[in-house]
């Protein structure tokens, strides 16, 4: 099992994909800085970019929190059987998921609470799984935590214009609105806070709603920050954004604020998507920041 214990929760990392996203580091990171993934390479290859086929490399992973006598869920991936038109990588995708889920010992009616830090095609699809031609909550017991401001940002019938195009296109439908009619979802902003050892935060700029999840308890920290890293390429250089980023500048300043807290606080920085180890302690490098250390998880690629 692949888990950490920091203070009294227990981390278990929760794998669905891990693999290309048929996107060249110049499409997915377009303002990083030239020359920067070369410099780079013999850390960020072959675990985080193909420099053979020049294309960056994902993982699609949920993390799994056991705190207070409950059983958390961070982000639900990508999902099976969901029609996504205009993202086709992850169109109809039939995956282990669950069973893997099984494997850290919890079954869909275990799972207490659900965190979907940013409403994302990539960070909700097991939120819901189909029952004949019906999508129904996967975990029918638990209360989905979805940020309000990205609940009304994504909701079709709002008809926000986003950088995402019609990428999302499906999701609010199959994914989010299921689990809102089931009365199953709570829709927070500002600060939502779990229990003593875990709370909410907004961390806005990849999109409206994106949050992080602070993890505190004994002389642990953590950082569970969804989007606000796709690559650790953005740790070394913290100016660079996906090109996912709804608002670039409050991105870009999220990211400073939240790297430089991580690095005072000696705290792991769990993102959503790094394949290897997964997670990272994080210093300061000068206006920077560097890796001091990847977290002591199994390495996957």
């Amino acid at each position: 099992m692949d888990q950490l214990t920091l203070g009294d929760v227990t981390v278990t990392r929760v794998k669905e994909f891990c693999g290309s996203v048929e996107m060249p580091p110049s499409q997915f990171f377009p303002d990083s800085p030239d020359g920067s993934w070369d410099e780079h390479r013999h850390w960020l290859a072959p675990d985080f970019w193909d420099a053979e086929a020049d294309e960056c490399r994902s993982a699609i992973q949920s993390w799994l929190l056991r705190s207070e006598g409950r059983t958390i869920l961070v982000d639900t991936g990508v999902g099976n059987h969901k029609e996504r038109p205009y993202a086709p990588v992850w169109s109809r995708l039939d995956t282990n998921y669950l069973d893997n889920l099984a494997a850290a010992g919890v079954r869909p009616e275990d799972v207490d609470i659900v965190i979907n830090t940013h409403l994302h095609i990539d960070h909700v699809g097991w939120n819901t799984r189909l029952d004949g031609r019906t999508w129904v909550p996967t975990f029918p017991n638990a209360t989905y935590l979805m940020p309000r401001r990205d609940f009304e940002f994504w909701d079709p019938a709002n008809e926000n214009e986003t950088v995402f195009g019609r990428g999302n296109q499906n999701v609010f439908e199959d994914s989010v609105t299921p689990v809102h009619q089931a009365g199953r979802a709570h829709l927070w902003d500002g600060t939502h806070r779990i229990d003593k050892n875990l709370r909410l935060d907004l961390a806005p700029g990849h999109t409206p709603g994106s949050s992080v999840l602070s993890l505190e308890s004994g002389g642990d920290r953590a950082l569970f920050v969804g989007d606000l890293l796709h690559s650790p390429l953005q740790i070394v250089e913290p100016g660079t954004n996906s090109c996912f980023c709804e608002d670039p500048a409050e991105a870009r300043a999220t990211r400073h604020r939240l790297l430089g807290r991580t690095a005072e606080d000696n705290a792991l920085v769990f993102p959503a998507h790094f394949a290897g180890r997964g997670a990272a302690e994080v210093e300061r490098n000068g206006s920077k920041f560097a890796i001091r250390e990847w977290a002591g998880l199994s390495r996957i690629s």
